[in-house]
């Protein structure tokens, strides 16, 4: 799966890293903030905003909204649709809790799972070959080469993808799921995952499909931007299928798709199936990977004979 991919749309976790230890430790990375002028510089975009779905039954409304988890500033998306459907609901759900104290949690998860034994250094791991374009890629963000020795290669690889962005603008807090909160004021919240759940998906790679996911990251970090750029100009838009065929040209790896996508999915339209069941508003934010192409939460309740109606 292609980088932007991964970090607009399937994996929360990634809204949360420019907090943690091994981000904040990286000098390059504090001293470049997010500014509206990457907004500006975005391909220009036409439509209706963000999509919307709507699941019901008689007692119970389940709105579904794609989000993209790291955002530029002055990215206008929030309009009236959106903020009716999530004033009326009387709980947001998330793919995980983003609260200061869930936050605080993933920070320390990551750097319990994310740290390599004592005696072991991530670029002991690597090929000299490897080692060489790793070191460069540490150089392109002004790290040292030792800066992420002790992280194991998907921790590492995760804040390759993350910086770069970061230090071109995006910006976590300016992500979809932190703005929606800040709107939901007092309401109720809820998680469709835990972050052990999340960070276990990376965590539980083999070594080899971790450094290969590290070694894409190096390969991929001048590109991402770029594709991440085309993707928020299609979510602004609402057009879902440009946004899949988007990401389509990322699905490289079966393996990874199916773990980070297809069967969440399938998780997730046996929660909506099963909430059905209570009384109630709720509006599901997760990310838009989730809600577009093939083996979306939309096609897997279709499955289950559960209409979806498309709201905007």
């Amino acid at each position: 799966m292609k980088r932007a991919n991964l970090l607009a749309l399937a994996a929360a976790p990634l809204a949360l890293f420019a907090a943690a230890p091994a981000l904040a430790e990286t000098p390059a990375f504090a001293e470049t903030p997010a500014t509206t002028e990457v907004a500006a510089a975005l391909p220009a975009t036409s439509g209706h905003g963000p999509a919307l779905w709507k699941v019901a039954d008689e007692d119970t409304t389940i709105y579904l909204f794609g989000t993209i988890h790291v955002l530029p500033q002055g990215i206008e998306w929030y309009d009236p649709t959106i903020a009716e459907a999530l004033e009326g609901s009387d709980m947001i759900v998330t793919e995980i809790k983003m609260d200061p104290a869930s936050e605080t949690r993933l920070q320390q998860l990551s750097m319990t799972l994310g740290v390599l034994p004592q005696g072991t250094t991530l670029r002991s791991l690597l090929t000299p070959e490897q080692t060489i374009a790793y070191e460069a890629a540490l150089a392109k963000i002004g790290a040292p080469p030792a800066a992420f020795d002790q992280l194991k290669p998907w921790l590492a690889g995760l804040t390759l993808s993350i910086i770069p962005l970061m230090r071109q603008g995006y910006d976590p807090n300016s992500g979809v799921e932190k703005v929606l909160l800040a709107k939901a004021g007092t309401k109720g919240q809820d998680a469709l995952e835990t972050p052990e759940f999340q960070l276990g998906i990376f965590d539980g790679m083999p070594r080899e499909g971790q450094i290969a996911f590290l070694m894409e990251a190096v390969a991929s970090m001048d590109e991402v931007k770029p594709m991440l750029d085309r993707m928020v100009a299609e979510w602004v838009k609402g057009d879902a299928e440009a946004l899949a065929a988007i990401m389509n040209e990322g699905m490289t790896d079966p393996a990874v798709a199916e773990a980070l996508l297809f069967a969440r999915n399938a998780n997730w339209a046996e929660w909506i199936d099963a909430r059905l069941d209570q009384p109630g508003s709720l509006f599901v934010a997760v990310g838009a990977g989730h809600l577009a192409g093939p083996k979306s939460v939309q096609e897997y309740l279709a499955q289950k004979g559960i209409a979806v109606t498309r709201v905007k």
